[in-house]
């Protein structure tokens, strides 16, 4: 039995001209997901695929932007070349949502902090740390990555995070790493690096505001913790 492609299906099982008619917003998630990969297999449409897909991750985009080839590959159909599209369209819907931020963006809370770097770093499967530069005003400089890990670790240089403060003539920074694990409790790493960092910069008059540890939905604030 052949496989359908999408031009075969029944005028109403047709995402492409049904969004030529109606419009993006009308298209499910499956469906948009579908015209991605054009068609299914010798069993099921496109559309029904990738709802069998959406379902293994429970319907959340968030889960399936993390998921590699060799998860798509358990699926019937999904090869690497349309794994890899949809994998592809997913980073750019990553990467738009952080060129929707301007870049001199005020920072008023944790919150803010967040919203920053949850898009940088929410589906990582290493850590990385980030320092957040700003100025006297709390308006964003520059979000510059120090260092790269592994699943549960990453080393920050005290001397490296501040080069970046002092180069970028900030007078306040904040550090941001994730925690892979979904665990956003800081380690005790991660409270004494923090105190070495806010001596360090004290003294060039340089002011640690907060350490976010982010986690995909959810992050642990230092500042509002009353640890700094």
């Amino acid at each position: 039995m052949e496989k359908l492609n999408i031009n075969q299906w029944a005028e109403e099982d047709r995402p492409r001209e049904k969004m030529m008619m109606k419009g993006a917003e009308a298209l499910s998630d499956a469906e948009l997901l579908a015209i991605l990969i054009g068609s299914g297999n010798t069993d099921e449409s496109a559309v029904s695929l990738m709802q069998r897909v959406l379902a293994a991750c429970g319907n959340d985009l968030n889960s399936l932007a993390k998921w590699e080839v060799r998860d798509f590959s358990r699926f019937k159909g999904l090869g690497p070349a349309k794994s890899i599209t949809v994998m592809a369209a997913l980073e750019l819907g990553k990467r738009r949502k952080l060129q929707e931020r301007p870049e001199r963006t005020t920072v008023r809370s944790s919150v803010d902090i967040y919203n920053l770097f949850h898009p940088l770093l929410c589906d990582l499967p290493t850590e990385e740390f980030w320092v957040l530069l700003l100025n006297h005003a709390a308006r964003v400089i520059d979000r510059v990555r120090i260092s790269r890990g592994g699943i549960d670790h990453t080393t920050a240089d005290v001397r490296s995070i501040l080069r970046e403060a002092l180069l970028q003539r900030a007078t306040q920074i904040a550090l941001v790493h994730n925690h892979p694990s979904g665990n956003p409790r800081p380690s005790t790493d991660d409270v004494q690096l923090t105190d070495r960092v806010r001596r360090a910069a004290e003294t060039m008059n340089i002011r640690l505001i907060d350490h976010l540890v982010v986690t995909d939905g959810q992050y642990y604030s230092f500042c509002d913790e009353g640890r700094l």
